[in-house]
C-alpha cells in the first residue's frame, strides 16, 4: 500500500470518529432549535464552539511536534 492509501484510510478513521462524536454531542444546551409548522431550523453554536476549541487543541500540538 502506497502513502497515499494510507492517508485516506486515516482520513476515513478520523471522519468516522467525529461522525460517532457529533452523534453523542449534537444538541448541547446552547445550540438554537427553532420549529415553526412542517420547518425546522436548527444552528448548533456550542457545539460549533466547543468543536473549534478541540480542534485549535489538536492543531496546536501538531504544531509543536
Amino acid at each position: 500500500m502506497t502513502g497515499f492509501g494510507k492517508i485516506f484510510i486515516v482520513i476515513g478513521i478520523v471522519f468516522i470518529v467525529i461522525g460517532l462524536l457529533w452523534s453523542i454531542f449534537g444538541k448541547l444546551p446552547g445550540d438554537l432549535s427553532i420549529k415553526k409548522g412542517n420547518v425546522t431550523f436548527y444552528f448548533p453554536i456550542m457545539t460549533s464552539i466547543i468543536a473549534s476549541i478541540v480542534l485549535s487543541l489538536i492543531f496546536l500540538l501538531f504544531r509543536k511536534f
